[in-house]
């Protein structure tokens, strides 16, 4: 793990949230501390750190006596996530000048259309949904909230690896991104916003379509959301 001039901490968040992103931990799988520290190559102290602020923000819990496990998948918790970052992405699109999102438009556009199937494989989705993505978002001038979008989507990678799998075969959101880029075109932030919030939304359905509770067990207690 390379060590940059930010509070080994955080370092060691991050690398948790990538991993977890990418499915190397499962739901509620116990953390053995000192194999974790070995592994990324660090004390435990950091580690723990870093294990308490990962609590806070759900990814991982913890009980009296037993130490950290990672949070088992939740229905609830998605839709959560989903709503939370759908609104952080509106807010950046919100302060990033008006006249930025007009010259990145054409490339958004160009993008949006140029992805050459319709349906492809999830993993492959993923690396051009969050790329586009983070172009859209790429003028907003406060780093802390497209830190917190990050790492809130590196949890939400989580719950889509374990529930949609690295090779199953989606439909992708071209005509939504289309609609979005084309907003921003004509600069109607407002418009683009609008169709952003639609953009999340289908694709949390996409994915609650093949949340199946029966192959979680943990999952299955928690509430349906109202």
């Amino acid at each position: 793990m390379p060590i940059e001039r930010r509070p080994l901490r955080e370092q060691i968040k991050d690398e948790l949230l990538e991993r977890l992103g990418r499915g190397e931990f499962a739901a509620d799988e116990p953390i053995n501390e000192n194999r974790m520290a070995a592994d990324l190559g660090v004390s435990r102290t950091p580690l723990r750190e870093a294990l308490i602020a990962l609590e806070r923000e759900g990814v991982i819990r913890s009980e009296r006596g037993k130490g950290f496990r990672f949070a088992p998948l939740s229905r609830k918790e998605f839709l959560d996530l989903s709503t939370i970052v759908r609104e952080m992405e509106s807010l950046a699109l919100r302060l990033t000048d008006p006249a930025f999102l007009v010259s990145i438009a054409p490339r958004l556009l160009a993008e949006a259309r140029g992805f050459p199937d319709q349906r492809a494989a999830y993993a492959v989705l993923e690396r051009y949904d969050d790329e586009w993505h983070e172009l859209l978002t790429s003028g907003c001038p406060n780093e802390r909230l497209l830190d917190m979008i990050g790492s809130l989507k590196l949890t939400m990678h989580r719950y889509e690896r374990v529930v949609v799998g690295d090779q199953d075969v989606l439909e992708r959101s071209a005509a939504e991104h289309e609609r979005i880029a084309e907003c921003l075109l004509e600069g109607d932030v407002e418009g683009a916003i609008a169709a952003l919030k639609t953009n999340w939304a289908s694709g949390s359905e996409r994915i609650m379509e093949r949340f199946d509770l029966d192959r979680r067990p943990a999952a299955a207690a928690e509430p349906s959301p109202s």
